[in-house]
């Protein structure tokens, strides 16, 4: 059975060069790697409603924290079975987002903690409902809120098919969002967490959640 690991963090943070760079690492130690990325769009029905959702259609649907909520935990609920299969595998299945996400952005949404309701609600309808796979690591790229707003809205300028939605221009919810995700991470909330900054080495980070055992949590900066 392969390793569950997952990137986290806020839009603009710099998730898919980090997730590349661990690709690369782990395929030059001849580990067998997959990467699906969260929400599923253009795959999934869910996300796909989402994102229109957070793009004005849908009548109020953005609007309602739990709705939203839900549409992402679906798209992850029709993929169960497709992470387990991949988990059988490969060494290791790397997710971009996962559902520490809906976590993060629903409770900072709703101006809660990461020992809030809205994070028990998440954790026990996509984990203990409908039974997604529990990470082995959940790696936090902690960037500054401002950096990664900058970032995403230089992506933005360059691809206009990247055009950002109503999430991403929130600028207070991006920090909220910050925040959340460090209480999760500081509680190594569902499974371990490493904490990472932009700078980090992704030889030894690949390194460091492959082969380190699933009890030994820790932060890294």
């Amino acid at each position: 059975m392969g390793k569950l690991i997952v990137i986290e963090g806020v839009d603009g943070a710099g998730k898919n060069t980090l997730a590349r760079r661990l690709v690369s690492a782990w395929a030059r130690d001849d580990l067998d790697v997959i990467r699906i990325g969260f929400p599923r769009y253009d795959y999934s029905i869910h996300a796909d409603l989402a994102a229109e959702a957070l793009r004005g259609r849908h009548g109020d649907t953005a609007q309602s924290v739990h709705a939203m909520a839900l549409l992402f935990a679906l798209d992850r609920k029709y993929a169960a079975k497709d992470l387990r299969k991949a988990l059988s595998r490969n060494d290791i299945v790397l997710l971009d987002r996962y559902v520490a996400s809906n976590a993060a952005y629903t409770a900072a949404r709703l101006s809660e903690s990461a020992d809030g309701d809205a994070v028990e609600w998440i954790r026990a309808l996509e984990f203990d409902r409908f039974g997604l796979p529990v990470p082995d690591v959940q790696i936090l790229l902690d960037v500054p809120v401002e950096l990664a707003a900058e970032r995403a809205a230089s992506r933005e300028s360059e691809d206009i098919s990247r055009t950002r939605d109503a999430y991403e221009r929130d600028g207070s919810l991006q920090s909220r969002t910050s925040a959340v995700y460090g209480g999760l991470a500081a509680s190594n909330w569902a499974s371990r967490w490493e904490v990472v900054g932009p700078d980090v080495d992704p030889d030894r980070l690949a390194a460091d959640v492959f082969n380190e055992p699933p009890d030994s949590g820790k932060v890294t900066t």
